[in-house]
């Protein structure tokens, strides 16, 4: 069972990790989310559940205007070929949500560890980060620090690179 996103909000609490959440119409999608700039403050983001040809799992997490060029991701994480989309039915089951939901805070139901999050640099820049709480219909907003203190609590300790833009061909 899928952790829900009020599970959510009451492990970021036993985190002792400050969050707002701002409730808003479905968004499954970037430009759909731009629509609320002004009521949220901070930086915001788009992920990328990925996976390689030896079925490792990545999810790579970046500001929702940066260019991350798919073809040479694989480059920069050390993946064994090409990345490709994981599947909606690999998402629920690990992450526990449906495309256009896709989070970090979605790995607090991967309990095995498979998924390798990858966060950008250039996004780490923003002392605020908002992303779904498992649901498009909420935006919640966390600081990067308290981003990697849950990250890390879940066993999921991140990887901070560039993965866009001129930074990522560095």
């Amino acid at each position: 069972m899928s952790a829900t996103p009020e599970d959510l909000f009451a492990y970021l609490d036993s985190l002792g990790i400050v969050h707002r959440t701002v409730e808003h119409p479905a968004l499954f999608t970037v430009e759909q989310s731009q629509a609320l700039r002004g009521q949220i403050p901070g930086g915001h983001t788009k992920n990328l559940f990925l996976k390689d040809k030896k079925d490792a799992l990545f999810l790579v997490v970046a500001l929702e205007d940066a260019v991350i060029d798919l073809k040479g991701l694989h480059r920069i994480l050390g993946a064994s070929g090409r990345l490709s989309f994981g599947s909606a039915d690999l998402m629920r089951e690990l992450v526990g949500v449906e495309p256009g939901s896709v989070t970090p805070f979605g790995v607090i139901n991967d309990k095995a560890g498979r998924i390798t999050v990858v966060l950008d640099a250039p996004m780490m820049a923003h002392e605020t980060l908002n992303y779904h709480p498992l649901i498009n219909t909420r935006t919640t907003a966390i600081g990067r620090d308290d981003l990697v203190k849950f990250l890390d609590a879940t066993g999921h300790a991140p990887r901070i690179v560039a993965v866009s833009g001129d930074l990522a061909g560095a």
